[in-house]
């Protein structure tokens, strides 16, 4: 009986090593690194308040976080944040491809079709935004166009609050206006 069980015992090793032989398809491997690759978290949908002294600032979504730098650095895909006024009234709205927000520095950055619209209809449009949460200011040294009821901006840099209320372009393009002349 041993016999038996031990020329049974070798025909499942040769048929286990056979089968090993047979090399099937390899696993997909992706041509370069990828931010989950080395990020601490991955979070998907998320939804965070950004604060100064216990006044909400405003509030910032994004489709996927990547977490780096002991929590510290967040990499963001498909961004929207909303800015508050410094007593908390919602008052305008930033989107961008992607985004980067620095705990350490409190500053968020938008890359990419980079939109923010005011309550009140002003609209500026660059490829990359900086905002700095400490002083509640835009600014980038990118491309931009900046449209207001009547006016069109287009320039090199600027500068602003997250309202548009206050603007300042450091190399300005072209602009276009309207205006009504008064009935004679």
């Amino acid at each position: 009986m041993s016999g038996r069980i031990t020329v049974a015992l070798l025909a499942a090793a040769v048929v286990a090593v056979a089968g090993c032989k047979n090399k099937g398809s390899a696993p997909p491997v992706a041509a370069r690194a990828t931010l989950a690759d080395s990020a601490e978290q991955v979070l998907l949908n998320t939804h965070s308040m950004l604060t100064d002294r216990g006044v909400q600032r405003g509030e910032m979504f994004a489709d996927t976080v990547f977490v780096f730098e002991d929590n510290t650095r967040f990499e963001m895909r498909k961004v929207r944040v909303t800015f508050n006024t410094v007593t908390g009234t919602k008052d305008g709205v930033m989107s961008a491809d992607r985004g980067r927000y620095s705990l350490r520095q409190q500053t968020l950055e938008g890359f990419g079709n980079v939109v923010i619209v005011s309550n009140d209809g002003k609209r500026l449009s660059s490829p990359q935004l900086k905002y700095m949460q400490g002083l509640n200011e835009v600014s980038s040294d990118s491309a931009f166009t900046f449209v207001k009821p009547g006016q069109t901006l287009s320039g090199i840099g600027f500068k602003a609050d997250p309202q548009l209320n206050h603007f300042q372009s450091f190399k300005a393009g072209k602009s276009r206006a309207s205006f009504t002349f008064p009935a004679q």
